[in-house]
Formats: structure tokens, C-alpha cells, sequence
């Protein structure tokens, strides 16, 4: 595998969120000493600078194929990051106490793809018994698709309810009500809908009763009617606003 060095460099210190990151002590490859080294965690790749604020890193470390565990060091609270083969190099780290020491190896453990791998087919299997399981809760009707019938009404239910209707709706000035059908038997909704019945289908709604208009009311609404009193419905107007007139101005000297 190649890797470009100034794309690492960028993505080392790209503002892209780290999956952890801190202080660690280091052992060297030839010399035993350890140097304190700034890490940060992306992905599978584990980065280590000289100081916080440098802006490349030293060296990486490709998380692929490895183990991470703890091992016996001179220091405290250290761990190792070892890889398969005979020519393989080992990584020592150590961290400054046991809260970070405890953090480091969980991340560490769980950044390859290796990792990612077995948990997608975790949550494979699980999805797999869960279907599994719906199937075999729905298999329990064994009811054909074409034998659904449909929910009867509230008066299929209850057959009583139909010998207690009127045989002809009752009529006011002529016209059918409706809401007289079984307004006896239901009491006034609270909540002022009256828009659908007991079981939630919508009734018509009530017809207004007709007014008859007899002859002599459709002889005063004539128009000769009509302009006769607005004459002298204009003239009584015209003196009270005259009267009023005179006594806001006042008696005359």
C-alpha cells in the first residue's frame, strides 16, 4: 500500500473530528527511552507529533492486522500495539494515568476495519432474527387475504336500534330533520362536532326549516311598500338631526 506523504499530513491535521487524542509516552525503536508524544486517532491510522501544535505529524501508525494489550514496562499504565510476522514491530506505549491508559486501548482496539467488519455481521445476524421473529408472529393468523371482511357498523351490531327507528323521518314546515332521527337516545357531544354519528361516519347535516311567507307579508315587501317607508323614514331622520343641530348651537340671543 502507498501512502502520499502530504495527503497523511493534511489529514492529520484537517479539521475532520478525531476518534480520540492526547498525550502518550512513546519508547523508541532502538533506544529504550521513552518521549512524550502528541496522538491523534482517525480511522485506522494513529498519528503521533512532536508537540499539540506541530503541523506535521512524525510517524504513523496503520491500525491493520494488529493487537492491542497490555504489557510490563518500566513505566506505568502501559500498552503494546503488535503486529503479525516475526519482522513485525511492536509499539510501546504509555499513558499518564489509568483512565487514559483504559481509553487509548478500547480506541485502539476497535479502530480497524477488521473490527468494523465483525460488527456489521453482528448486526446482520441480529436483523436477520428479528425478521425472522416478525415472520413467525404474522404467520400466526392464518387467515387468507380474500377472507377479510369488513368492520360491521354500530347498527349491524345491535339490531334493536333498528326497531327503533321512525319509519318516515319527522318533518318541520315540511322538511325532513335529521337530527331528530336518534336525537333521543344521544346525548348532546360536549365537544360541539356534530359532524359524524357514533361510529365516526359522517351524517348529513340538518336542513334549515322553511319559513312560509304568507300574502300579506309579500304585500308589504313590495317595492311601492319599500320606497314609501324610506321616505318617511328619511323625513323623521332629517328633523332629529335638525333638532339636534339647533340644540348644540345653542340658544339664539
Amino acid at each position: 500500500m502507498k501512502l502520499n506523504e502530504r495527503s497523511l499530513a493534511f489529514y492529520a491535521t484537517c479539521d475532520s473530528p478525531a476518534d480520540n487524542s492526547g498525550f502518550l509516552y512513546k519508547r523508541g525503536e532502538r533506544h529504550t527511552a521513552y518521549h512524550r508524544r502528541w496522538f491523534v486517532l482517525k480511522g485506522n491510522m494513529l498519528f503521533y507529533f512532536e508537540e499539540r501544535e506541530s503541523r506535521e505529524p512524525v510517524g504513523v501508525i496503520v491500525l491493520e492486522g494488529c493487537n492491542v494489550e497490555l504489557c510490563d514496562s518500566a513505566e506505568d499504565f502501559a500498552f503494546a500495539i503488535r503486529f503479525g510476522g516475526t519482522k513485525s514491530r511492536t509499539y510501546v506505549l504509555a499513558a499518564e494515568s489509568q483512565v487514559a491508559m483504559e481509553s487509548w486501548v478500547k480506541s485502539l482496539s476497535r479502530a480497524s476495519f477488521d473490527y468494523m467488519r465483525l460488527v456489521v455481521r453482528e448486526l446482520e445476524k441480529q436483523l436477520e432474527e428479528m425478521r425472522k421473529g416478525l415472520a413467525r408472529g404474522c404467520g400466526g393468523s392464518r387467515d387468507s387475504p380474500g377472507s377479510w371482511k369488513p368492520k360491521p357498523s354500530g347498527l349491524e351490531r345491535s339490531p334493536e336500534r333498528l326497531l327503533a327507528l321512525p319509519t318516515s323521518l319527522p318533518k318541520e314546515n315540511g322538511c325532513a330533520v335529521w337530527d331528530n332521527v336518534l336525537g333521543a337516545e344521544r346525548p348532546p357531544d360536549p365537544s360541539g362536532c356534530h359532524g359524524h354519528g357514533d361510529e365516526g361516519s359522517p351524517r348529513p347535516p340538518p336542513l334549515p326549516p322553511r319559513r312560509r311567507v304568507l300574502d300579506s307579508e309579500a304585500a308589504a315587501e313590495s317595492p311601492s311598500t319599500f320606497c314609501r317607508l324610506h321616505e318617511r323614514y328619511s323625513r323623521d331622520m332629517a328633523r332629529l338631526r335638525q333638532d339636534w343641530l339647533e340644540k348644540r348651537r345653542g340658544p339664539r340671543p
